[in-house]
Parts: structure tokens; sequence; C-alpha cells
């Protein structure tokens, strides 16, 4: 168990410099890639996506759009901690300022998440701490949960357990399944991600000593909520 209270996550002192990993359809890829084209745009380029799936579509999405892709099958390594030692040598080939996991499905080792410690999001389709892992949105049905959402949080060892930075509600219908529920929470995740990352891309949001904190103040458990 790496104990990692005391450090700092530093703002990189030379930003702009995104890796996307992903290993299915690439949807919210997709929402930051269209959001680098907005008046607002992610204050940031995505220099390269990479997957441990060749058959990811997400890739196509990338190559659509002109950025640099890599496949890295994790079936051909030795051992987890080998795969992420490959996946660490090309990420810091593009010189990343910040890692995107978007639906990047592989577990990753204390070490990989030391590397990137304080510049390596993710999203998570439930309003967290609730519901970590899968099948989210079966599981916030089952609970007679009357919301559900998603989380742009920071990643530490812990799945899905790391500082939450921002958040969107959605209320469940009485007539939802899982599949209408989680076409909404999707809507909202492509909302919110690139948000996030254009915080950290400004140099508005950091992690120090495991809280994130956002133009110097420390953000509630939680954070930000977008919708209430």
């Amino acid at each position: 168990m790496i104990d990692s209270d005391d450090l700092q996550a530093a703002v990189p002192a030379s930003k702009g410099r995104i890796v996307v990993l992903i290993s299915g359809s690439g949807s919210n890829l997709q929402a930051l890639l269209d959001a680098q084209h907005t008046d607002e745009g992610l204050e940031g380029e995505i220099v390269a996506v990479m997957s441990n799936r060749a058959q990811a579509y997400g890739l196509e999405r990338a190559r659509q759009a002109g950025v640099a892709t890599q496949i890295l099958d994790h079936t051909q390594y030795a051992s987890r901690e080998a795969f992420d030692q490959a996946l660490i040598h090309a990420i810091d080939t593009y010189q990343a300022d910040l890692v995107v996991l978007a639906g990047f499905m592989r577990i990753l080792t204390p070490q990989f998440v030391l590397h990137y410690y304080g510049r390596l999001l993710n999203i998570h389709p439930s309003l967290l701490p609730k519901y970590q892992g899968l099948h989210t949105h079966q599981r916030a049905l089952d609970a007679g949960d009357s919301e559900h959402g998603a989380s742009v949080h920071f990643v530490t060892e812990e799945l899905d357990g790391g500082p939450v930075i921002l958040q969107a509600r959605v209320a469940i219908e009485a007539q939802d399944d899982a599949h209408t529920l989680a076409q909404r929470v999707l809507e909202q995740e492509h909302v919110i991600y690139p948000i996030a990352v254009r915080w950290f891309m400004q140099g508005r949001l950091q992690l120090l000593a495991q809280v994130p904190c956002l133009d110097g103040q420390a953000l509630p458990l939680g954070g930000v909520c977008l919708n209430g």
C-alpha cells in the first residue's frame, strides 16, 4: 500500500498535452474531442489515444480527428505490472500533462497511479461514493434511489474511490430501466468531463494531499454538483 497523504500534485510547468485511455466505444472521448472545437475549448490538446483492445471503436474516433493512436494488448504481457510499465512508457513518450480514463476497463496498479498522482482523472457512472464498480444503474434502481448520476474524480489506488471533483445528478423516473437511466447519465457524463479537464488544464484544479482544490479552495465531499 502506497501512502500518498503527504504527496502534493503540483501544476505542471508546461501544460497542454492530454493522453486518453479507452477500452470501448469512446463516447466520452468524442465529447472531449468535440470540446476542443468549442469557444471554451479544453485549454489543451489531446495528443494520443491508447487502448488495450484493438477493436475499440474509440480508436477510429481518434483517427478521424487526426489524433495519434496506440494499441497495447494487455493479454500480451506476463503481469498487470508489466502491462502498466509499458503503458507508462507509452504515455510518457507524449509528455502528457494529464491522463484521462474514458472507459478504460483495467484495474491500475499502485505504481501506475502513483506515477500520475494528481494528473489522472476518471469518470464513473454513479454519485460516488455510491456504487463503486460495475452495474451502477441497476444497483441504483434496485435500491429505490430517487436520483442517480455521474462523477469525475482523481484516481487513487481504491477502485472508483478517489476524491470527487464534479458530479451531475439525474432524477430516476418511475418507468426507468437500467438502459434508459444509463442513457441519461451518459448525456451528463459528456457535459461534465470536458469541464473537469478544462479546469485542470487551466491550472484551476489541483490535488493537494488527497484533497481536490478548485481555485485554491478545497472542494466539499462529492465535489461540485453541476445541477443542484
